[in-house]
Order: structure tokens, then C-alpha cells, then sequence
């Protein structure tokens, strides 16, 4: 029996056991402590069976991963591209001629140089600073447009000529129209005809979106603000939508957030021909 000194109250532990006590089998028992009957102070000490040796801890492996479905269909395809149709004239017009005339007014006072080109500046500065005027008055800014990766894939192959004409022309600058899709609403909405609708209460184009739906379709989604009309306006007039931008599409109407409302012009084509 060995003994192992405490050390609380300098009383001792006895340890009893019918194996070498070594310190392999002392960390591989379960301990337990008793007091011993004749000395208080002492504590007896026994411990069971051996369960094996104790095992190196190890920390826990990261989940794997690989296995998880990634969400790269759903990304946001961003437009870096240049194009003049992202480009304003009236931007270009006005900031050149107001260069150019600021340019040939100081040169003419002798305050920068080049005092001899100073009146073929403020000839050709004037009239295209009007000109830029003009183009920024009769500006009409695109709109946004939201494009998920699937859709984009699908654009090509799926949506119709009329669709791409619709995201081409209300994703560009424009000049001359009161808002986009302005002549398609007219027919749509039939403004101040019996059965339409008033002119000031006609929905105003806020962004667009590609998206597919869940059997696959391309879709694209007109997203309209309109303050005076109901969700009832935009689903009798679901045909309308239907028969002008088609054929090839089916409208759906949907209500968006707070006065917003959505026109999904889901194209029929799939890639999946057994779809």
C-alpha cells in the first residue's frame, strides 16, 4: 500500500492497489476518495478497472465545406462595360462650352494665355454650351437595372428581341420623352380615354430587374411607382401587357413594396425543351 502525503491538514492518502502503481494506471483509473476509519485526517484511495489510456485531445476539424451549395447563380452581375448610351450629351455639351468660354474670356482680358484663340473659343463655346442646355433639359436618366447571373446567361439564348429592346432602351440616356416606356403605357393605360386612366396618374418606370423563375424562364421585371392607382389597375390591363410586348411572353402582375408595383414579362422559351 503506498502512501501519498495531502495537502490540506498535512493528513495523508493510502492508496490501496493490487497493480504496480505507476502513473500510467493512476490517470487511466476513475479515483475515489473515502476517509479512513481509524485516522480522520487521512483519506483512503481506490480506483476501478483500468479504462485505457488516456487519449490526445485534439481540437475539432472545420466543417467541410465542399459539399455545400454555393449561391453563384444569384450573384449580381455588375455593368463595368463602356457605352455611349451610358454617356450624357447634355453633360458633355454643357461642361465643354462653359470651358470654353470661361477659357476664351480670361484669354481675351489677357488673364490666360492664348489671347489669339480667344474668339474662335467664345464663337464655338457659346453655342454648344446652349446645345448641352438643350440635351440636359430634354434628358431623360436611365433607370436601374438589377441582372442576376442565371438570368444573364439565359438572356441570350431565351428572351425575345422585344425584351432586349426594352432593357436596351430604358437603361440608356434618352431625349425628348416625358418617361420611360412612355408610348407603350399611353396604349396600356389609354390615358384620358373612357375606361383609362388620367395622364398625372400614370405609373412612372423605377427600375428593372433579370431574374429566372423557378421553372427556368427568363423574366424580366418592370418595376413601376404609382401613387393614385390600385393592384386591380395593373391585373385587368394583364392582357394589354401580354399583347404589346409580345409575342413570345406571358405577364404577370405582382404588388412590390409601399406604391410599387411589378410586371413580370416571363419569356416562353426555355432552355429545357421538355419543360
Amino acid at each position: 500500500m503506498a502512501t501519498l502525503t495531502a495537502a490540506r491538514g498535512g493528513g495523508s492518502i493510502l492508496c490501496s492497489h493490487h497493480e504496480p502503481f505507476t502513473r500510467h494506471s493512476f490517470l487511466s483509473r476513475p479515483i475515489l476518495l473515502h476517509p479512513h476509519p481509524s485516522n480522520p485526517t487521512s483519506t483512503f484511495l481506490t480506483y476501478s478497472k483500468p479504462i485505457g489510456p488516456i487519449s490526445k485531445l485534439t481540437s475539432p476539424r472545420a466543417a467541410d465545406t465542399s459539399s455545400v451549395p454555393t449561391t453563384a447563380d444569384k450573384a449580381i452581375v455588375t455593368d463595368d462595360q463602356f457605352s455611349l448610351a451610358k454617356v450624357s450629351f447634355g453633360t458633355i455639351g454643357l461642361g465643354g462650352g462653359i470651358t470654353l468660354l470661361g477659357y476664351g474670356f480670361g484669354a481675351y482680358f489677357n488673364i490666360l494665355p492664348g489671347s489669339e484663340w480667344s474668339a474662335l473659343m467664345l464663337t464655338y463655346g457659346f453655342p454648344l454650351a446652349i446645345i448641352g442646355m438643350a440635351f440636359k433639359y430634354a434628358e431623360l436618366k436611365p433607370v436601374p437595372c438589377l441582372t442576376y447571373l442565371d438570368a444573364q446567361q439565359l438572356r441570350e439564348t431565351c428572351a425575345t428581341p422585344i425584351l432586349i429592346q426594352v432593357r436596351n432602351d430604358v437603361t440608356r440616356y434618352r431625349y425628348g420623352d416625358e418617361q420611360h416606356l412612355d408610348e407603350a403605357l399611353k396604349r396600356i393605360f389609354q390615358y384620358g380615354q373612357g375606361g383609362g386612366i388620367a395622364r398625372r396618374s400614370a405609373p412612372v418606370l423605377q427600375k428593372i430587374r433579370e431574374e429566372v423563375t423557378e421553372d427556368g424562364r427568363y423574366c424580366l421585371v418592370l418595376v413601376f411607382e404609382a401613387k393614385s392607382l390600385q393592384l386591380s389597375d395593373f391585373e385587368q390591363r394583364q392582357a394589354k401587357f401580354t399583347s404589346f410586348f409580345g409575342p413570345g411572353i406571358t405577364a404577370e402582375i405582382a404588388k412590390g413594396e409601399e406604391n410599387l408595383y411589378e410586371v413580370k414579362l416571363i419569356s416562353n422559351s426555355n432552355v429545357n425543351p421538355t419543360a
